[in-house]
């Protein structure tokens, strides 16, 4: 005897979508993909949501800042929030210790220690009155910050504060040293291992993602740094396993280190590129050129970004951002502004898209 149907109406909520997709930490985007966070808020909505899911992210370092850490340890930090497992090669001894550089996530809590006992008075009055609603819809009214960050998509990570012990003590964060694969065999079988444990990319379900954070493929204190050839057919083989996997892969390298040829090979592997790039203390034309000069810590560029089950070009508004620290603590992307002439402060990233420029004989501002 078949199982009876159950009827539902257009005013009845589906299980199959909805909070499942959030807490895993993932999301549907275009072209019928899948997105996990970037852990950067303003670096999701440059990309057009986060990483697609199969797909290959590189960033290239600088030699004269280890920027490259601050996306690492914010991508990372998104899927132990989440709970996604989590494979770390890093081409020290010791990789484990690296984990506890990691940022923790900014909760409510923090938000109102640091606002003020005004604000939080202002906001509990909120609440109260949201509260009252409650009776009318059977459910507790949604919060514009949640008490739980975890079940986020993408969390503001605080660089001063440390992740939690116990996140990191989980079964599903392993680390390894990339010391310890001299011909790159044992790294490869590793990855392959991983990802031979997270569920099929067959349309079916997203399910949970994991992450590969790879850090300093080609750094000198490894002993396969001068093998080009096997490096680049590492990639092009690491990048064929995770296409069908719901697994996206995080690689840094320093392009200082290879030759100009082979750089651009890897360049042109990657499914996202991004590179960051130190800010000089004392460059004056620079600071007259750029508004918000004397807050910026780098420069992150955008080369490409991923295009999974389409042909069509991503069309970025910009390709160069600024890389700031919100009150000391969280990472925050700004769109270079040219310093108006009167001295005025300029648009950012996150208020405004146009550019604006004023001269003495025009009265036209685009």
């Amino acid at each position: 005897m078949a199982a009876p149907k159950i009827k539902t109406s257009s005013f009845s909520r589906n299980p199959t979508i909805g909070p499942t997709a959030r807490a895993h930490g993932v999301k549907h985007g275009p072209n019928g993909g899948v997105l996990v966070s970037s852990g950067i808020p303003d670096l999701d909505k440059i990309l057009g949501g986060g990483f697609s899911l199969g797909s290959l992210v590189m960033i290239m370092e600088d030699a004269e800042a280890p920027h490259h850490l601050l996306l690492l340890r914010n991508f990372m930090s998104q899927g132990i929030v989440h709970n996604q497992p989590l494979l770390y090669a890093s081409p020290t001894m010791e990789p484990r210790a690296f984990l506890g550089t990691l940022p923790s996530p900014i909760t409510s809590n923090d938000d109102k220690r640091e606002l003020g006992p005004d604000h939080t008075q202002e906001q509990e009055k909120g609440l109260r009155i949201a509260w009252q609603y409650k009776k009318y819809f059977g459910e507790q009214p949604i919060s514009g910050n949640s008490s739980d960050n975890r079940q986020e998509y993408s969390n503001n990570f605080d660089l001063r504060k440390p992740l939690e012990r116990q996140l990191l003590s989980a079964q599903r964060v392993h680390c390894i040293s990339i010391q310890d694969s001299p011909h790159l065999t044992s790294l490869k079988d590793q990855c392959s291992t991983f990802l031979a444990q997270l569920p099929r990319n067959d349309g079916a379900g997203i399910g949970f993602a994991g992450r590969i954070a790879i850090q300093s493929l080609c750094a000198p204190q490894c002993c396969f740094s001068d093998l080009d050839w096997d490096l680049l057919s590492f990639i092009r083989s690491l990048k064929g396993m995770i296409r069908s996997t719901n697994a996206v892969v995080m690689i840094t390298f320093p392009p200082s280190v290879l030759s100009p040829s082979f750089s651009k090979r890897w360049q042109h592997l990657a499914d996202t590129l991004l590179s960051v790039r130190a800010i000089p203390d004392e460059d004056k034309e620079m600071a007259k050129l750029l508004t918000g000069y004397q807050d910026m810590v780098g420069l992150l560029h955008v080369h490409k970004v991923a295009q999974i089950n389409t042909q069509v070009p991503v069309i970025l508004e910009a390709t160069t951002f600024s890389i700031k620290l919100y009150r000391r603590r969280s990472l925050v992307l700004e769109r270079l502004n040219q310093a108006p002439v009167d001295a005025s402060s300029g648009s950012t990233y996150a208020n405004s898209g146009s550019c604006s420029g004023s001269t003495k004989t025009s009265s036209i501002d685009f």
